[in-house]
């Protein structure tokens, strides 16, 4: 384990015990393969123990794991081909932001999702995930390609929020997402969204209303972010943890509050313990709800999405 959180301790620790016996056996030609057997299970043993039991704030850690899977990963994994479409035909291609058509399994479909980088270099370039309106503008292109090709749209979610800068919020960021908040409820094609990572604001909004909204276990999703929440409720960051739970973001919790229609489990301890393992389960869950979708009636499926959404929260009049 590269990197490891501290929760993840105990797993590192015994992961090294292994290596060190291992290297044992190597160099006085032992049988150790009892003692390698015994740890390894207690390491299994552990990893379902801890997993199984991670609190809100955990989740978001590992959501934004640094070798957690991000879009174009996932797309290369899953699709025969992709063919990546650039710009917003207006200002520019925003590179927090990429779309383009690839197929499964011989279904081609219109990929769009938000794309972080690996290291400094690739982080900046892609505004760490943050689009600006320009993205939001190309994404909404893309849709209504989709929707004059007749394709279904699948778009994937990894965001801290929508770029908060001067210059975005002078090109008309609010307008940006609200227009695809609009245009999304009503296309004409089955909507599939799916928080890979980071859900935070209406940066994920923005391209987040579907048919269906799916969250990958180890995602979350949110207004605000956890530490932003703990800076506005108690002004410093010390109450994040506190934050996560209050905010109620985990996939768990979104789907017992009605506001997701599904979870899609990872693979033991996160999606970047095993991608081709997770792009597997993804892909798969994709191109089911794809062919139940595409079997409903355009104007059932739009009137559905748009009852899904007018119905989610309560209001008390008093």
């Amino acid at each position: 384990m590269k990197i490891t959180f501290d929760f993840e301790k105990p797993l590192a620790e015994l992961i090294q015990q292994i290596e060190k016996v291992k290297q044992v056996e190597d160099k006085n030609k032992l049988d150790m393969s009892a003692t390698v057997a015994e740890l390894e299970a207690k390491l299994e043993a552990a990893k379902k123990d801890i997993y199984a039991n991670l609190t809100g704030w955990q989740k978001v850690q590992i959501s934004r794991h640094p070798e957690r899977p991000y879009t174009l990963q996932y797309i290369e994994l899953m699709c025969d081909d992709f063919i990546e479409l650039h710009g917003d035909r207006t200002v520019g291609d925003d590179k927090a932001i990429i779309g383009g058509f690839g197929t499964l399994n011989g279904q081609t479909v219109m990929f769009i999702g938000h794309q972080k980088g690996r290291n400094t270099k690739e982080r900046q370039y892609r505004n760490f995930g943050m689009a600006n309106p320009e993205g939001y503008r190309k994404a909404l292109r893309l849709m209504k390609m989709a929707e004059k090709f007749n394709k279904p749209v699948v778009t994937l979610i990894d965001t801290p929020g929508a770029f908060p800068g001067l210059e975005a919020e002078e090109r008309g960021q609010g307008e940006a997402i609200a227009r695809n908040l609009l245009e999304m409820s009503v296309l004409k094609v089955p909507v599939i969204c799916v928080i890979i990572g980071e859900g935070a604001s209406g940066g994920a909004l923005g391209i987040g209303i579907g048919d269906r909204v799916l969250m990958l276990d180890n995602s979350w999703y949110s207004v605000i972010s956890p530490e932003n929440c703990s800076t506005i409720l108690w002004k410093t960051w010390e109450n994040k943890e506190r934050a996560a739970e209050v905010l109620k973001l985990t996939s768990t919790e979104m789907l017992k509050n009605k506001l997701i229609d599904g979870v899609i489990k990872e693979p033991l301890g996160g999606a970047h313990q095993d991608p081709v393992a997770m792009a597997a389960i993804l892909k798969k869950q994709l191109l089911k709800d794809i062919k139940t979708l595409s079997e409903k009636n355009i104007d059932q499926l739009v009137t559905e999405r748009i009852d899904k959404f007018c119905s989610m929260g309560v209001v008390n009049e008093g």
